[in-house]
């Protein structure tokens, strides 16, 4: 029987998955047996509740995962969760490796899933860093310069802010940290985020901070 929550994007995207597709497929019907809603987002399949991010699946090279927007909220009584990166402030992800491991935590994926639920509900949040790291000098010179650029970055949430500062500040040279800066500018005036614009940064994932590791 077809679940009627079963997005016909996400099924192409999983009919075309080169890995993990028994895996992925497996923890979809445990997503959707939690009641909510599926969608195809940043080019993979995210689970909604009442139109806010709850959870999503990821496949990576050595793993496929189970990944909450707001796993730094969760009790986390099984210690399971990881942060994916360093950078990472409120994103959390269960690894897998095979079906078994999926099938075997069953139970408490949907005892996560159903926190995950109820921390949206009660309308939690998480407590971002505002610019912990340092704006390096090169965007600083052109935040100076342009006054509608200061208050186009002023306008973004926290978490885009952190990642455009990472993302410009991890070259070494000056020089391609300008490039940067240069190419980003256009969308941080247009209120995108970093995900959205055309810096040369992979769109695959939500939250890349430049370097592949994913942040909120």
């Amino acid at each position: 029987m077809t679940n009627k929550r079963m997005n016909p994007k996400v099924d192409v995207y999983l009919s075309k998955a080169k890995k993990w597709q028994e895996e992925m497929e497996k923890l979809r019907m445990i997503i959707l047996d939690c009641g909510l809603s599926e969608e195809l987002k940043w080019r993979i399949p995210c689970y909604t509740f009442q139109k806010n991010n709850i959870v999503m699946i990821q496949g990576f090279k050595e793993y496929c995962a189970l990944g909450f927007f707001k796993g730094a909220l969760l009790n986390d009584a099984n210690g399971i969760l990881i942060k994916p990166g360093e950078n990472t402030q409120a994103g959390r992800q269960i690894r897998f490796t095979n079906v078994r491991e999926i099938v075997e935590m069953e139970p408490i994926l949907k005892a996560y899933i159903y926190e995950a639920i109820e921390v949206e509900k009660a309308g939690l949040k998480a407590n971002f860093k505002k610019n912990p790291e340092p704006i390096p000098e090169e965007f600083q010179n052109k935040l100076d310069e342009i006054p509608a650029l200061k208050t186009a970055f002023d306008a973004l949430t926290p978490g885009r802010q952190r990642a455009y500062i990472l993302y410009f500040s991890a070259p070494k040279q000056s020089k391609t940290r300008e490039s940067r800066v240069e190419k980003c500018m256009q969308q941080i005036l247009n209120g995108k985020g970093l995900n959205d614009c055309t810096c040369g940064l992979s769109q695959k994932q939500p939250y890349c901070d430049g370097s592949h590791k994913y942040i909120r």
